[in-house]
This record gives structure tokens, C-alpha cells and sequence, in this order.
């Protein structure tokens, strides 16, 4: 089992989660979020105040796959995600040592589905 972590632009979410229908994979957590990479921010003038923005908005996805899934998910993100400019985004995979479903107390590969 792996929990699948990415970082990417909020307007790709649509095309991100198509994608991931398309792989058959529907169960996704999504969060909003604030960062900066390599695109470093940008200055904006409010009320004749010069302000420096460094963390730009970003959408969090989590998803948790058994392992057939891995590759699916992660082609189907960089799918949706990939513009080919900087800030497309990051894909991260971690070992994911346990899951249980609360409401039928199932756990490991049953409960992640």
C-alpha cells in the first residue's frame, strides 16, 4: 500500500480527477494549500504598497492505492497536472504501513479498496 501525495495548481484539478476516473481511481482527499518552488512568488501593489506574495495558492491531493495502483495514479496526475511550465506541481510516494475502514473495522488491502 502507498499513500500518494501531490502538489498542484488549483485550475488542474478538474483535468487531474478526470484523469484519475479514467485509471479507475476514485477515492481521493483534497486539500488547499500554500507553497512556493521555483516560481518564487511575484509583486503585487495594494492600496500603493508594494507586497511581495512568495507562497502561492496549490491544491493537496492524497491518495491511498494498493499497489497495482501505484503507476496508474501517478501517470494519471502527471496527466492532468502537466502544463510545462514551473509550477506543474510535485508527486510524492510513501510506504503506507496501515489502513482501516472505521466502519466495518476491515483493515490493510480490503480497506483501501
Amino acid at each position: 500500500m502507498r499513500l500518494i501525495i501531490a502538489y498542484i495548481q488549483p485550475e488542474r484539478l478538474n483535468d487531474v480527477k478526470q484523469a484519475l476516473y479514467r485509471a479507475k481511481v476514485y477515492k481521493i482527499s483534497v486539500t488547499n494549500a500554500l507553497g512556493c518552488g521555483e516560481e518564487k512568488g511575484y509583486h503585487e501593489t495594494y492600496r500603493g504598497v508594494d507586497i511581495e506574495v512568495t507562497l502561492l495558492k496549490k491544491v493537496r491531493l492524497e491518495i491511498a492505492v494498493n499497489e497495482d495502483y501505484v503507476d496508474a495514479t501517478i501517470n494519471a496526475i502527471i496527466e492532468g497536472a502537466k502544463t510545462g511550465d514551473i509550477g506543474d506541481g510535485k508527486i510524492f510516494i510513501l510506504p503506507l504501513e496501515d489502513c482501516i475502514r472505521i466502519r466495518t473495522g476491515e483493515r490493510g488491502l480490503e480497506a483501501i479498496g
